[in-house]
């Protein structure tokens, strides 16, 4: 059987971080579906094709991932794709209790799919989306935060 794992997010846009989770992922799974969320709480610099776009290009040197959007339950998306799990990155203690909210909610929905929880690589710790567009809007350097398909995305962006 294929351990197939999903690993969700809005990836507005994706960062070092994110790879970070996805690339150590892929060495514990046979398979990983990044799936892009569209979050209605927040207001996306990348529509949802734009990010599908960043994200294949940044984990194209990855050959057990496979990138995909959904709307909807994270946990229907799941059982739609025989997932056994979830993968989700910690960057630090207050991003636990946050994740543990959502993983008793999602284990309500579907006990049979698990979430593992992955501590970020510590240079990562830091380092969120938001704070790559907050930088990024100024002009400021991103090139050790992100891949430089993305930061020339942003830089496009933000012209």
């Amino acid at each position: 059987m294929t351990r197939l794992a999903i690993c969700p997010g809005s990836f507005d846009p994706i960062t070092y971080g994110h790879l970070d989770i996805i690339q150590r992922g892929s060495k514990v799974f046979d398979h990983i579906i990044v799936a892009v969320f569209n979050n209605q709480s927040k207001s996306p610099l990348f529509d949802v094709e734009e990010r599908l776009h960043l994200i294949k290009e940044s984990t194209k040197d990855i050959p057990n991932v496979s990138v995909d959007s959904c709307s909807g339950l994270l946990m229907d998306y799941a059982k739609s794709k025989n997932a056994q799990a979830i993968i989700r990155g910690l960057r630090a203690v207050s991003d636990f209790e946050y994740e543990m909210q959502i993983t008793s909610m999602n284990r309500k929905l579907n006990e049979d799919i698990e979430t593992f929880f992955m501590m970020t690589n510590n240079q990562y710790s830091f380092l969120s989306s938001s704070t790559v567009k907050e930088v990024a809007k100024y002009r400021a350097s991103v090139s050790d935060l992100v891949p430089p398909i993305v930061e020339d995305a942003l830089k496009r962006k933000f012209e």
